[in-house]
């Protein structure tokens, strides 16, 4: 890497300022809160005029340097903090320091390359989500400064990473807020299918280039090995499958039989490949349909199971879907809990930031005993440890997976 500085990138004392609104928290910024909303951001003429993804010197009422940020003024999260230091350049150099110290992380936590490298604002990144799958790595550039900055990312992951596959993955909901388009493109290296990756004891099939996000969940990781502790001989229903997480490694871990329901059929397939990768096939099955009523027609059948597990996508991706969001998660749990065999197992998932722990356990519990079922409460699981959490931030902390035995 021999260069310095991009060549749009100017010096420090010539970077735009923006400043804090005098009733803006400047503290939280100070005690390690990264985002300033643009209700709390002076949006003069010159601010506003800023590109999507520029640099800029963010001061507080009082002209104090807070630090190093990235703009974007037609997003909601209009600065996302950088570096403490105003003067700090954004090149190769920077990006390679920040990856390897999510490198060291990870490679203390696993034996094999196959997990989350980056998760954005915790691993000093903001808006950056990275997953790496042995040689291939699947960027997000999330946020219009990532972007921008994209062909140098990429520069720096290869160099930090020794990767030689490397994909970028633009779709979703958070590209929207910051107003950039959807597009899955291969930046670099060649794929001639699924990627094979070997968790929990079972292998799973990742479509890094036309699965969901970026081909796998690996957030879950641990919370699939506690399911596996809990069905050893039994029969497992997995809601909501997509490449059957759950499903696959509680075969691996000894059920009897599993039956994998999603409604994509790519996922499936996914699923059913994964199966054969690990020797299972003969005790996987698959049902394609809307989930809510797959477990309605499933109830109506008489079908049990020894563990149930329903991970939806999110419900509630932001306040004003929480209320919405919460119904739908008491439901998912009204129309499982029938399905669990007496002493059984119900396991259920949130990935919705918006919904705290607290409100999706009413909800879930809620839902459990409007179906007539009694239940205790054996275990709560989150995002596993490649999915650091910025304790300042909560919504870098969005999983949450409960499982309850149910009587009668």
């Amino acid at each position: 890497m021999t260069e310095t500085r991009p060549t749009d990138q100017p010096a420090s004392h010539e970077r735009p300022v923006v400043r804090l609104r005098p009733k803006a928290e400047a503290r939280a910024i100070r005690h390690g809160f990264p985002w300033v909303y643009a209700d709390e951001l002076v949006m003069d003429r010159r601010t506003r005029a800023l590109s999507p993804g520029a640099l800029a010197v963010l001061e507080d009422d009082a002209r104090r340097k807070l630090g190093l940020v990235t703009v974007n003024p037609g997003s909601k999260i209009a600065a996302r903090m950088l570096d403490r230091d105003p003067g700090a350049v954004i090149d190769g150099h920077w990006l390679q320091a920040r990856l390897a110290r999510a490198l060291a992380l990870r490679a203390r936590l696993f034996d094999a390359p196959f997990y989350r490298l980056v998760h954005a604002e915790a691993d000093a990144l903001p808006g950056i989500v990275i997953d790496r799958f042995g040689e291939a790595a699947v960027i997000q550039p999330n946020a219009a400064w990532a972007e921008a900055h994209l062909p140098l990312l990429t520069e720096a992951l290869v160099a930090v990473t020794g990767c030689t596959v490397v994909v970028k993955n633009a779709s979703g909901r958070a590209r929207a807020l910051e107003g950039l388009g959807e597009e899955t493109v291969l930046l670099q290296g060649a794929l001639d299918g699924p990627v094979k990756v070997a968790m929990n004891g079972a292998t799973y099939l990742a479509d890094l280039m036309g699965g969901q996000k970026t081909g796998l969940f690996y957030d879950q990781r641990d919370n699939h090995a506690f399911a596996a502790r809990l069905v050893r001989g039994g029969r497992v229903l997995d809601v909501f499958s997509h490449v059957g997480g759950f499903a696959l490694a509680a075969l691996a871990g000894g059920a009897g039989q599993a039956l994998a329901v999603d409604s994509s059929a790519p996922a499936l397939a996914l699923a059913e490949g994964g199966a054969r990768e690990t020797g299972l096939a003969a005790r996987l099955t698959t049902r394609r349909g809307d989930a809510f009523s797959v477990m309605e027609a499933l109830g109506g059948e008489g079908a049990r199971f020894d563990l149930v597990v329903c991970d939806p996508p999110a419900f509630a991706p932001n306040r004003a879907a929480l209320d919405a969001g919460l119904r739908a998660y008491e439901r998912v749990a009204r129309l499982a809990a029938p399905l669990v065999a007496p002493g059984g197992y119900l396991g259920l998932c949130s990935c919705s930031h918006a919904a705290d722990l607290a409100a999706f356990r009413a909800a879930s519990a809620r839902g459990i005993g409007r179906a007539g079922r009694r239940a205790q409460l054996v275990h709560t699981g989150f995002a596993g440890p490649d999915h650091p959490q910025l304790p300042q931030l909560a919504e870098s902390g969005y999983l949450k997976a409960l499982f309850f035995r149910l009587d009668g």
